[in-house]
């Protein structure tokens, strides 16, 4: 009796294995991702593990910045886009518009780092009162000097992200009060790397741009702490998810689309992504979320993706029956 109980369990773990394999050799498709290039690490990452797995289904990530991706989004150009700030209402309405629905999923944190060039031996902290004046519309600020006096009489030379990238509405609200407005005498970039290049081979450089990519280029780059009114806290794991280093620290997020959704392949790479996310954050660089709450995201997911299959199978049963 025991040799034919554990008979049948291995015979049922072989079906079911057999059945996800199935699966997988089965599945192929095209999703097409675009949009903020802090997020691009996470999801490049979990689409080479997808890929891995689904070798029929080819994903395509862009980097044309958060804004720029939701002008893609919206249109129903993508199915889904990586974003670093909330979708704007006017982006929402051209979504309505265009009867684009979605739904918004947070994968992990960010701190948004303030970096220097590691040869600059005079900056060790700055306040979020003299980063305003350095960025603010109109900046007078043109030297090290301008800052504080008794730094160099060099220029800076300033490095961030351009105006599609969700990372400047980001710092622009968080430090000027005001999304969008800042100096435009800077070098500007959707593609982080870019920003990276610049402060790295420049002594008297000032940039910014997300947490994952000072990590990745820490033995080339100098963090600056943030002093946010309670004293200089440096962005790290623990500063970050405890939002200590503020007014930097935020979540970053994926929209994905309802057309987008309805098809199998999309279904399965954004359940694959709530499930690997903590881990492959974490190895990227940023601060995965607690747990619980991807569980808590995925259980949303999946009700709201269920509901889309309920309403698919009504249309289809309207249809059926018209056809009579």
């Amino acid at each position: 009796m025991k040799r034919l109980l554990m008979f049948f369990i291995l015979s049922m773990v072989f079906l079911v294995s057999l059945t996800g394999d199935s699966f997988a050799g089965k599945l192929s498709g095209k999703i097409r991702i675009d949009g903020s290039s802090t997020v691009f690490p996470i999801t490049e990452a979990v689409a080479e593990e997808f890929q891995k797995k689904y070798r029929k289904v080819r994903v395509t990530v862009g980097i044309s910045g958060t804004g720029g991706g939701f002008k893609k989004f919206t249109t129903g150009q993508t199915d889904i886009n990586d974003a670093s700030r909330p979708i704007k209402n006017s982006e929402k309405e051209k979504a309505v518009k265009n009867g684009i629905g979605y739904m918004v999923l947070p994968v992990a944190y960010d701190g948004l780092s303030v970096v220097i060039n590691p040869d600059n031996d005079f900056v060790d902290h700055l306040t979020t009162t003299e980063l305003r004046k350095i960025w603010q519309p109109q900046s007078t600020v043109k030297k090290w000097s301008d800052v504080r006096p008794e730094w160099p009489d060099k220029q800076i030379t300033l490095y961030g992200p351009g105006v599609d990238s969700g990372t400047f509405d980001y710092f622009t609200k968080s430090i000027n009060g005001k999304s969008q407005a800042s100096r435009s005498d800077y070098t500007a970039s959707e593609d982080d790397n870019v920003l990276v290049m610049g402060v790295a081979g420049d002594k008297y450089a000032l940039g910014y741009f997300g947490y994952a990519y000072y990590k990745e280029n820490q033995s080339r780059l100098n963090v600056v702490p943030i002093d946010g009114g309670d004293g200089p806290v440096k962005p790290d794991e623990t500063t970050i998810n405890e939002g200590s280093y503020k007014p930097l620290s935020r979540p970053i997020f994926i929209y994905v689309s309802k057309p987008g959704a309805q098809r199998t392949e999309v279904n399965e790479f954004v359940r694959f992504y709530i499930q690997n996310a903590g881990e492959l954050s974490k190895e990227v660089g940023y601060v995965p979320l607690a747990e619980k709450d991807y569980k808590l995201t995925l259980e949303k997911f999946e009700k709201w993706s269920n509901t889309m299959i309920g309403e698919n199978q009504s249309r289809l049963n309207v249809k059926k029956a018209s056809l009579k």
